[in-house]
């Protein structure tokens, strides 16, 4: 008879982000051993940040954390001191300047109108009126022509390649507009930064499990596999099937970020452009996240482009198409106990992070019962 060693850990997590490293701390509260291995060499995923010149720098992209959920803003805090932050965001069209969200500077900067009556009116005379097809019908259905042209059309195409007659009209429903003068982007009731950057939050998450960076899971599946009683993973689930349905379809970014001699390039953290001859989508200027005044500034361009399979995914295109090409997908993962898929690329869903926090802790909640 030949004896079988058990497998060194109880869990393989693949990816080292939001979901990876939440299940891994309450794994390891309970007891379970983990190891968790990421392609990047730093944890945290997008949300890493990393201190350049005592600026914390959103490598991947600005994450700001905002939630309604007291239980989810509990479990940050507990790894992070958060302060509050208000999301100022400056549209920047061809020089001009607009507020955003959509509210009621916003209508005052576009057609001079100081109140909500006066808004009302110039939005109905320029609302399309019929069934809603697209992005460009459900855009204008809410914030009528002058807007959609100015301020959605050129930025809605350059961040995903399509016309806006093509894209479906979900991507943008949840867009805000107000018919007052508040211009905080987020209204949830918890919004916050970490103090010191989101960094330290994985860390502490990860602490009490064994971390293996610049590893592609792919590349030794085998004997990653072998070594763990289960397997959370998540990567593209597209990838995980060998595309056998086809390759799900995503944008993604690059980022051009450059140290500038002066102190205050632009006041804000977040400017959009929303032309279509600007080529970068927005820019953010670092150090107002966390209010820092450090003499110099460091920006960062962001530049949409087409996911090629060697860049990162980052917003998956979720059009009929791709749903149900992502759906097929799903339903083999019904049929494999060993496999646990979860998080932003293994769910297809461009999710924010508390939304991401929430599927891994009732993903743990539901191994327990």
């Amino acid at each position: 008879m030949i004896l079988v060693d058990r497998p060194k850990y109880d869990y393989l997590i693949v990816g080292a982000g939001i979901y990876g490293s939440v299940c891994a701390h309450e794994l390891t509260k309970q007891g379970k051993s983990c190891l968790v291995i990421d392609k990047r060499d730093v944890i945290g995923g997008n949300c890493y940040t990393e201190n350049v010149d005592g600026i914390h720098i959103h490598k991947y992209g600005a994450h700001i954390f905002h939630t309604n959920d007291e239980k989810l803003w509990d479990y940050v805090n507990q790894f992070a001191e958060f302060r509050q932050y208000t999301h100022n965001v400056i549209a920047n069209y061809k020089g001009k300047m607009f507020t955003l969200p959509f509210n009621m500077w916003t209508f005052n900067q576009m057609w001079g109108v100081n109140t909500p009556e006066d808004a009302n009116k110039f939005l109905e005379s320029q609302k399309f009126v019929g069934p809603i097809n697209n992005l460009e019908q459900q855009a204008m259905s809410m914030v009528g022509k002058d807007i959609y042209e100015k301020l959605i059309k050129g930025y809605t195409e350059k961040q995903w390649n399509k016309p806006c007659e093509e894209l479906p009209s979900s991507i943008i429903k949840r867009l805000p507009v107000r018919f007052t003068w508040d211009s905080n982007y987020f209204n949830d009731k918890y919004v916050g930064m970490p103090v010191g950057g989101y960094t330290q939050i994985f860390e502490k998450m990860l602490e009490g499990s064994d971390i293996e960076l610049s590893v592609d899971y792919f590349e030794n599946k085998e004997y990653y596999d072998s070594i763990a009683n289960k397997v959370i993973y998540t990567g593209p689930i597209d990838k995980f099937f060998d595309y056998q349905f086809g390759k799900l379809e995503y944008r993604s970014l690059r980022w051009e970020t450059i140290k500038k001699d002066e102190d205050n390039f632009q006041g804000v953290p977040v400017m959009n452009y929303t032309d279509s001859d600007t080529k970068y989508t927005r820019i953010l200027e670092h150090k107002w996240f966390d209010h820092q005044n450090q003499k110099g500034t460091i920006v960062s361009y962001e530049y949409p482009e087409d996911y090629d399979g060697t860049n990162e995914p980052y917003y998956p295109i979720r059009d009929d198409k791709n749903t149900k090409i992502y759906q097929q997908y799903h339903e083999l993962t019904k049929g494999i106990d060993k496999y646990i898929f979860g998080g932003r690329l293994g769910s297809y869903v461009y999710y924010d992070m508390h939304q991401v926090i929430a599927q891994a802790l009732q993903m743990i909640s539901k191994l327990n019962e």
